[in-house]
């Protein structure tokens, strides 16, 4: 699947907006100076597409459409994690997107819950995120196998009963996700 043609899909859902996120750091190009500077300096800098997204999300938001994530995240956090939190969640989560997050102990994995990052619009609408060893992304890939698209609704179900608020989950941490 073409890169626009998945990009479509987040204007032309009409309810739900769900994501898993099962990875423990992500290459994504924008990000690489604003975590650079988050290392070196402790800067909190949003990606210029991160302002866009929170921009997208409170426009659906105010029609009634959602977003929401769960991230399964490995405690203790690694460093992108906390940047990711700190400068991703944290500003998503006042824009209207619904982000819970399901903690583990490294070496665990919640039961139920595979290692795999999709995207399920609509409840019917899957999209498999294959990424490439170093975390950046190879394809979004379309999936219209009907046991599988079950199977993503039954896996977003657990890990939202799994998880707890993005609000409740910082509240463990400092402003740069270092344990209080």
């Amino acid at each position: 699947m073409s890169r626009e043609v998945f990009g479509r899909y987040f204007h032309d859902f009409n309810h739900t907006a769900f994501r898993l996120e099962t990875l423990q750091e992500y290459a994504a190009p924008d990000e690489r100076r604003p975590f650079e500077r988050f290392m070196s300096e402790g800067h909190l800098e949003f990606a210029p597409d991160l302002i866009e997204w929170g921009d997208e999300i409170r426009e659906k938001a105010s029609r009634g459409l959602l977003h929401s994530r769960v991230h399964v995240v490995t405690e203790p956090l690694s460093d992108y994690l906390r940047f990711e939190c700190a400068a991703g969640y944290r500003h998503n989560v006042t824009a209207g997107e619904d982000i819970r997050i399901l903690p583990v102990k490294e070496g665990d994995w919640p039961e139920g819950i595979p290692h795999l990052d999709y995207w399920l619009f609509d409840s019917h609408r899957l999209v498999r995120m294959d990424y490439n060893p170093d975390g950046s992304l190879h394809a979004p890939v379309l999936v219209d196998d009907p046991n599988e698209i079950v199977a993503a609704n039954v896996w977003r179900d657990r890990a939202k009963h799994l998880s707890i608020p993005y609000t409740e989950y910082e509240s463990r941490f400092d402003a740069y996700m270092r344990p209080r």
